[in-house]
């Protein structure tokens, strides 16, 4: 385990040395939230915390509930609950995303109470991708067969009527991701993540509200480095906690 300052988010963060580790998706994936959807968030999936607890340092008013399956990854985010003092608003739980309907609803992960769920969801196909032989790194970044689909209706089954959802994931699997996302959701907005401007995006985020017939809006790209491999300002200041992606 290492204990660490996360970017310029003023948080320490527990990480483990050979499972998940947190970067700059969970600084992307906070970035969505907005002033108005901090009642309560929901971290789907929140291995030790980093996107969540970067929520909660941004919005001193934001009830913050990290859920996640994996038991060290859960001690870990209490950890660093404690050792950043959100313990009086932020809360780590132990929760299955991809369990049966009962199974989560025993959980409590099924009473539809949160203004907004960040996910970051694991990325990679196990049909078509070699499991790492770190069983940690392999649950955090292993999906099974129709798993996404799986996944999105759970986060669904978290938010309000007119919450709002926001993932972070692989560019390449913009077309699954639209298939998998329940249908009542609408107001989809997309953002290309490019690592440079002269690369193809390698990440996209997803921002979309349950229960809305809105049209899906597709965002000019965001640029995370410079060609002397700097990040840009406006990655940097999304790393250093100074505003939010729409604040830009």
């Amino acid at each position: 385990m290492s204990i660490s300052d996360f970017f310029g988010q003023q948080i320490r963060l527990a990480q483990s040395d050979t499972g998940h580790r947190a970067g700059t998706d969970a600084i992307l994936l906070a970035s969505l939230v907005e002033a108005s959807e901090v009642e309560l968030v929901v971290d789907a999936g929140a291995a030790s915390g980093a996107a969540g607890l970067c929520v909660a340092q941004r919005f001193p008013s934001a009830k913050v509930r990290l859920i996640e399956i994996d038991q060290g990854q859960i001690a870990l985010a209490q950890q660093n609950i404690a050792m950043n003092e959100f313990s009086h608003r932020v809360e780590a739980l132990h929760g299955d995303l991809l369990g049966s309907y009962e199974e989560r609803e025993k959980q409590g992960l099924t009473k539809e109470e949160a203004d907004c769920v960040i996910t970051n969801p694991p990325y990679l196909d196990a049909a078509a991708h070699r499991a790492s032989p770190d069983q940690d790194k392999s649950r955090a970044h292993m999906m099974p067969q129709e798993g996404l689909t799986n996944w999105l209706k759970s986060c669904a089954a978290l938010l309000k009527p007119k919450g709002r959802l926001h993932m972070i994931h692989r560019a390449d699997q913009l077309s699954e991701i639209l298939s998998a996302l329940p249908k009542n959701f609408g107001a989809i907005r997309i953002i290309p993540v490019h690592p440079r401007e002269d690369q193809t995006a390698t990440r996209l985020l997803l921002s979309a509200t349950k229960n809305s017939r809105a049209p899906l809006t597709l965002i000019p790209g965001f640029i995370l480095h410079e060609a002397n491999d700097q990040f840009t300002i406006k990655a940097k200041a999304l790393h250093e906690g100074q505003c939010g992606l729409n604040d830009l």
